[in-house]
């Protein structure tokens, strides 16, 4: 993203633009297909038509992208949570002082998606759940992955979630995933929405995004949409 991308390391970096010049389906996520990640074995039925879940893991375009991609999305935006309102822009979020996470609000059908499954998502092609405040090559708290529970059903499914993978030991590392209640979400500013379906041949989306894009078509065959919807008209 302009302006505040923070590379880690570049022989990582480079790996990633090697990996993704291959053309592998599941090149650019946390593990490349090397880890299979369970769904939850907790998730109880939801009655509601509509609901909320709120996500932090990297770049908001990749997180948004992916989740427009996913059946049963109403609408996916592009923000930032855990700080104030006087903090919710761009420039501030970047310095990585505001409290603010780059996040995601996915409003979701519940009868079609369950929060279960977004989790599911989430730990299996969304996010790298070991990376402690940075996400491949952006670093900085505003790239935590962080999840903002709105109810005491969700918070329930996902601390039942991270101990189940835990306990399992799926991932090499500790899952370094925080939870917290879901507080204000600020809309990110207009030319952050869509941007991974807007700019599809970023060097950014290509390396870092597309590919999860393409993984969640090969692990969840039957949650993907080719056409994703989005917050803005597309012409």
């Amino acid at each position: 993203m302009p302006g505040s991308r923070t590379r880690r390391n570049p022989w990582l970096f480079l790996t990633a633009v090697i990996i993704a010049s291959l053309g592998s389906p599941l090149a650019g996520t946390a593990f490349a297909g090397s880890v299979v990640v369970p769904p939850p074995a907790y998730a109880p039925p939801d009655s509601a038509t509509l609901e909320t879940a709120v996500l932090s893991g990297g770049c908001f375009w990749g997180m948004q992208g992916v989740y427009e991609h996913v059946k049963g999305v109403v609408h996916a935006y592009a923000g930032y949570t855990g700080g104030s309102a006087a903090t919710a822009a761009y420039e501030a979020v970047s310095t990585g002082l505001t409290g603010q996470a780059e996040s995601v609000r996915i409003v979701f059908n519940p009868q079609i998606l369950s929060y279960g499954e977004i989790l599911h998502i989430y730990f299996a092609v969304a996010t790298d759940p070991t990376e402690l405040n940075y996400q491949g090559p952006d670093s900085g708290t505003q790239y935590r992955s962080e999840i903002w529970y709105g109810s005491a059903a969700q918070e329930e499914t996902a601390r039942r979630y991270i101990a189940q993978l835990t306990a399992a030991h799926v991932f090499p590392a500790p899952i370094v995933v925080r939870l917290a209640p879901a507080g204000a979400f600020y809309q990110a500013e207009i030319y952050h929405q869509d941007f991974l379906v807007r700019h599809p041949d970023s060097p950014y989306i290509v390396i870092n995004d597309l590919p999860k894009v393409r993984a969640l078509k090969t692990l969840f065959p039957a949650l993907y949409r080719a056409t994703p919807v989005t917050v803005l008209p597309l012409n």
